[in-house]
């Protein structure tokens, strides 16, 4: 698969098949990825990527702890001015596909602390001391890592496989470190839930509009 139709096919799944992903995939997957830039080459980022009886430890500690305050290691935007209010809401408005013979679409699912049932997660970390400095905030280190896991869902596609990031698979990184073993000088940035998406669910049909190309895009000094 080449990369236009692999940036194509991307989207954010939300419904999984059981099947655990091989491990020579997905560490075929993570060699390529880190060819990522990054920042005078730092490459800020460490991966601990969990599946099996390891992965339910958190998934239940994650349901367990729903509805409680989360804090996670990387703020989370706590405002959405505009235009960035009305993109999020288009989303929250997509009705989900109809199977058929059915009249409505089902029920818009909630957010999922069981990780929409992907079999596996690849949770990219930074260092804390990289990222927390004295003059502030290395921002840096978030873009670089965001550039990694880019690398990582656009070549899932390649072996039938789908993704979604996931804020939500890091809101608790104190059961992350019990059940990973994550040290303290690492920060969990973001969660990759991988594995094959569920076709037959109503779910993995949608796909979330993009702003036009002319409302984001300034061209200066073409003729």
């Amino acid at each position: 698969m080449d990369i236009l139709e692999s940036i194509d096919k991307r989207r954010s799944i939300r419904a999984f098949k059981p099947d655990p992903v091989p491990q020579a995939i997905l560490k075929e997957i993570m060699e390529l990825s880190l060819r990522a830039p990054s920042w005078g080459n730092t490459q800020p980022w460490d991966f601990v990527i969990a599946t099996g009886s390891k992965l339910e430890e958190i998934k239940q500690g994650f349901a367990n702890k729903a509805g409680q305050d989360s804090a996670p290691d990387i703020s989370r935007p706590q405002d959405f001015p505009e235009p960035y209010a009305s993109r999020r809401r288009q989303v929250s408005r997509q009705p989900e596909a109809v199977p058929a013979g059915q009249q409505t679409p089902p029920a818009r699912r909630p957010i999922n602390p069981r990780l929409y049932g992907a079999p596996d997660v690849i949770y990219i970390c930074t260092g804390r001391s990289y990222y927390f400095q004295g003059k502030g905030v290395n921002s840096w280190a978030i873009f670089d890592c965001g550039l990694i896991a880019e690398n990582i869902m656009l070549l899932a596609p390649n072996y039938g496989l789908g993704t979604i990031a996931l804020a939500q698979a890091v809101t608790h990184p104190d059961i992350l470190r019990k059940v990973l073993e994550i040290p303290d000088s690492l920060l969990a940035v973001v969660g990759i839930a991988i594995g094959y998406p569920d076709s037959d669910d109503p779910v993995n049909q949608r796909r979330s509009a993009r702003e036009p190309l002319d409302q984001v895009v300034k061209w200066v000094g073409f003729d």
